[in-house]
């Protein structure tokens, strides 16, 4: 199993969920994170004074699958999250040994 974390842009959001769940997968978590790279905040006005925003608001999108669909689901983030300018994010994909589903006690892939 893989999981995939993709930092993305909030207003991409719809979009990615709509890829996903067309394609078949159907279980994610998103979560609103906080954080730069490249980007390195935004400088912004409020009532003529000029301030740094210095950790950008993002959304982590988490998702797990067979290690055979991990590529599919990169690719069809990639395809949605992409607008070719900084800050479109980042995806991290890790091995996971193992997942349970409490409710009846099924693991591994029986899980997904």
């Amino acid at each position: 199993m893989k999981k995939i974390e993709a930092i993305v842009r909030h207003h991409l959001l719809d979009d990615i969920k709509t890829a996903l769940t067309s394609a078949g997968f159907h279980g994610m978590t998103v979560s609103e994170v906080r954080g730069f790279g490249r980007q390195k905040g935004q400088t912004e006005h409020y009532r003529g004074a000029e301030y740094t925003i210095d950790f950008i608001p993002k959304l982590k999108v988490e998702v797990v699958v067979k290690e055979s669909d991990a590529q599919q689901v990169m690719d069809l983030i990639i395809d949605k999250a992409r607008t070719g300018k900084i800050g479109d994010g980042k995806i991290f994909v890790t091995d996971l040994a193992n997942a349970v589903r409490i409710r009846t006690g099924e693991s591994g892939d029986a899980v997904l």
